[in-house]
């Protein structure tokens, strides 16, 4: 039940693994004309086609979100102030890179508390309006409570056009269904397969607005690979998702990807089926726990909004104590249960390997 943090992978991955060696043990410097031009091409329309975005072209790729989010960060003159809006909810690779900047004397961060999460919305879309931020970032799912930050997407339809803004989607996709063709070239949008998608870590991407003029400080070689053999003075940038392209990598990742994605479309297995299957394992799951009467896992403890629309594929558990938390993650480990925790929050996840028929009552005795 730690699947929030790492999905199983398919058996289809292996093979995927084995057919990238191949193309790159047999194919050498060439091998870049299949990825560049039919393995990432292939899995742009996937995303673009599973987030309804309208341009499959402007889906960057990256190693993780952490690389991209610095790229598009590395943009801002960091000579002039920088000010940036975002929540005390973010995951840690954001929240201590902020941290970093804040050290900068120009760089100025506004935290909007998540709690209570009934207000956020217009907490933080009114410090939004009024704050004038070159930067904004948010989460649609947070990593520490799953809570889906409420009205997200339409507060990014409304954002302020001097503001450049990400939303962190990482813990929403491939879990919940999302539709961004309203805001697609209003935001970032990040994400990857290490989560909800199972195809293991080191394949992640972000959605570029079209028309996006930015010039990246940290910028690759793979930036100028259209225009590789006949190079041009000067620092160039696409139109298309190279403007925020890296350099070499590893593509065995995609190719894992790629293998998931053919495998869930070849057994109809879609976003909307996926969040259906695990939502009614959490009723089962909430059904028994409220049979236990348990003094840890109970609804006083458990972080949510709405459990119905606004959670993700995970359940988290205030223990009051890091003590407390470690030992309850114990006691379920020798109960054969999987599962992990933030300081005093402890973690349950939910996936589409979980059987229908799993019954959630030993967790409590």
């Amino acid at each position: 039940m730690a699947c929030h943090s790492h999905h199983y992978w398919p058996d289809a991955t292996l093979d995927a693994v084995k057919d990238y060696w191949q193309d790159a043990a047999l194919m050498a410097d060439t091998k870049w004309d299949k990825i560049f031009g039919e393995k990432i091409p292939t899995f742009q329309r996937e995303i673009a086609r599973v987030l309804n975005l309208p341009a499959p072209e402007q889906i960057a790729l990256a190693p993780n979100t952490h690389e991209l989010v610095y790229r598009l960060i590395s943009s801002f003159d960091l000579s002039q102030p920088l000010r940036v809006l975002t929540t005390d909810g973010e995951f840690y690779s954001f929240a201590r890179q902020l941290l970093r900047l804040e050290e900068l004397p120009n760089v100025e961060v506004v935290r909007v508390p998540t709690q209570p999460f009934a207000t956020l919305p217009q907490r933080f879309e009114q410090e939004l309006v009024n704050g004038n931020y070159q930067l904004a970032y948010a989460s649609l799912v947070f990593f520490d409570s799953g809570i889906v930050f409420p009205q997200l997407l339409k507060i990014a339809a409304r954002k302020p056009d001097a503001t450049q803004m990400v939303i962190d989607g990482y813990h929403g996709f491939f879990a919940r269904p999302i539709d961004l063709s309203a805001i697609a070239d209003k935001v970032f949008f990040t994400a990857g397969s290490y989560k909800y998608l199972g195809a293991g870590e080191g394949m992640c991407f972000m959605s570029v607005p079209r028309g996006c003029t930015l010039r990246p400080l940290n910028t690759g070689w793979f930036a100028e690979m259209a225009q590789l053999e006949n190079r041009s003075e000067g620092v160039g940038f696409g139109n298309d998702w190279l403007r925020f392209a890296g350099a070499t990598m590893d593509y065995s990742p995609l190719y894992k990807a790629l293998a998931v994605l053919a495998l869930f479309e070849n057994q109809g297995i879609t976003v909307d089926r996926i969040h259906s299957y695990v939502l009614s394992n959490q009723q089962r799951f909430l059904a028994a726990m409220d049979t236990a009467d348990h003094p840890l896992f109970n609804r006083g403890n458990l972080l949510y909004h709405d459990l119905e629309n606004g959670h993700g594929h995970f359940f988290t558990f205030h223990c009051g104590s890091a003590e407390k938390a470690g030992q309850l993650q114990e006691e379920l480990r020798l109960k054969h249960v999987l599962c992990d925790r933030r300081k005093h929050l402890l973690r349950l996840g939910f996936a589409i390997y979980h059987p229908a028929e799993e019954t959630f009552e030993r967790l409590f005795t």
